[in-house]
């Protein structure tokens, strides 16, 4: 025994030099928050050039490159290509549990091209802008995978984070190929955020969504001298939209349809042997989003009989609304109240006037980006649609939204573009960083605190088994040709 007593001794000091060097949980998010801050310059270089990047869903090849070296740099194993998607990833640091996911975002949107300037201002030889500024979306959350990264270097936090490169956001449902592929198997706790005109726990759902590509096909003929030998395409597509807008009478309220037209034909006095419309049924649940699909479908299918042409079409994407976990918004709520809102100097405050001035409508203050908005839930479905929706049915599922445009802005804008090319948007990005960042740090040093919600995530879902809404399609890679 008395042979033992030094090497008991030695294995007892050794285990208080490990305790001693845990820090407190409030003196490591202090650490982190300095850490992110400290990383300022670093990460608005990153989003800058994802904004300039610009590059469409699947077509990300720049920005999830920038992202995945950013990564791969800071000590994270990579899978790239994954889900038939080339652009998409996944980085790990780390082992054992929990396992935490991080959802990173970076595509852009078409026909949004803009500078970073209060008035509308296209960049010259660029037609694509960050409209969703999916930009930020990226660059912080791989800022604060990198982060949570270095806490478990260096032994305070134990576990494994994974930040996932999720492409094509807007339509292209990349997320949900990521989630049908079973690629979130075994992570304990999914973490999302997106850029918004204030600071928010995300405690509304989403719409469900399902999308696709109407083709026609007809007989070309010269429209003046031969028009009885030419049966028209576009005739098909402007029938299918007269009769899917008279069905507009005949939907639940709650549905949102929505089309574009993207090809018409070419010449006004050549009879179009193609075209093509563009479709979006939205509704809070995806049952009825299915359903009213499979009604425009129909109407596709009339039209192609009545004009004589021949129609197919190609889905494009399909998601599910959003399951809300109160146990984690709860927490990351407080992280976000500890975060703080951002704060705009003087020619900030100058350049959000005169991007407000250009609304037309109503708008809160300035002074609202700097405020963290209350918590409260909602049983509304929001007005957008998400692909985070489906992975919120694998695995809880949390998210906020911060400040990164000027406030009363919408999405989807030259307005939202403006801001997210200037450091308005890197502030909301830093603050999303930081909340996200602290938020893992609980999730890691709480083993409750994930199985609260857990059983809050089973009983939601209750005995719903998933099932993609967009079957068994491939990822739609050229789907914004």
């Amino acid at each position: 025994m008395n042979k033992l007593l030094p090497f008991l001794v030695f294995i007892s000091m050794l285990n208080s030099s490990q305790a001693q060097n845990l820090l407190p949980i409030e003196q490591l998010k202090l650490q982190a928050i300095s850490d992110i801050e400290s990383n300022y310059e670093a990460n608005k270089k990153i989003a800058l050039q994802i904004w300039a990047n610009a590059e469409l869903g699947y077509k990300e090849v720049k920005s999830t490159a920038l992202l995945q070296k950013t990564l791969k740099d800071n000590g994270f194993s990579l899978e790239t290509g994954v889900a038939g998607m080339p652009t998409a990833f996944i980085a790990t640091y780390g082992s054992g549990s929990p396992v935490i996911a991080i959802l990173a975002e970076y595509d852009a949107l078409p026909g949004l091209s803009q500078q970073a300037v209060p008035e509308k201002k296209p960049v010259d030889g660029i037609s694509s802008g960050h409209g969703c500024g999916h930009h930020l979306f990226g660059t912080a959350s791989v800022a604060a995978g990198v982060e949570i990264k270095k806490l478990i270097a260096s032994g305070n936090l134990k576990g494994t984070i994974k930040v996932y490169g999720c492409p094509a956001e807007e339509g292209g449902s990349g997320k949900v190929f990521l989630t049908r592929e079973g690629l979130f198997n075994g992570v304990d706790i999914a973490i999302h955020w997106h850029p918004d005109n204030e600071n928010s726990v995300t405690l509304t759902s989403a719409l469900a969504n399902k999308s696709a590509k109407f083709r026609f096909y007809g007989n070309a003929s010269h429209a003046a001298a031969s028009p009885e030998n030419g049966r028209s395409a576009l005739d098909a597509v402007e029938s299918m939209n007269n009769m899917v807008n008279m069905m507009r009478e005949h939907v639940p309220q709650e549905t949102r349809i929505h089309y574009v037209i993207t090809n018409g034909g070419k010449a006004p006095n050549v009879v179009p042997d193609f075209a093509e419309v563009y479709y979006y049924v939205r509704h809070p649940k995806r049952e009825m989003a299915t359903s009213i699909f499979d009604r425009i479908e129909k109407a596709a299918q009339g039209a192609a009989l009545g004009t004589e042409t021949k129609m197919d079409f190609q889905i494009i994407g399909g998601t599910h609304d959003l399951l809300i976990n109160t146990t984690l918004a709860e927490v990351m709520h407080a992280n976000l109240q500890k975060v703080g809102g951002v704060q705009y100097t003087a020619s900030e405050i100058e350049f959000a006037h005169k991007i407000q001035s250009s609304f037309g409508y109503k708008f809160p203050n300035i002074d609202t980006a700097s405020q963290i908005k209350p918590y409260k839930y909602s049983a509304d479905s929001g007005g957008g649609s998400t692909d985070v929706g489906d992975v919120s049915y694998a695995v809880p599922t949390v998210g906020i939204g911060t400040a990164t445009w000027v406030p009363g802005t919408s999405a989807h804008s030259w307005q939202a573009v403006a801001s997210g090319g200037t450091d308005i948007g890197i502030k909301g990005l830093i603050v999303a960083a930081k909340t996200i960042t602290l938020t893992v740090i609980d999730l890691f040093r709480d083993e409750n605190l994930i199985k609260k919600a857990k059983e809050e995530f089973i009983k939601s879902k209750g005995d719903y088994q998933y099932k993609a809404l967009l079957g068994t399609i491939k990822p739609a890679l050229n789907y914004r040709d």
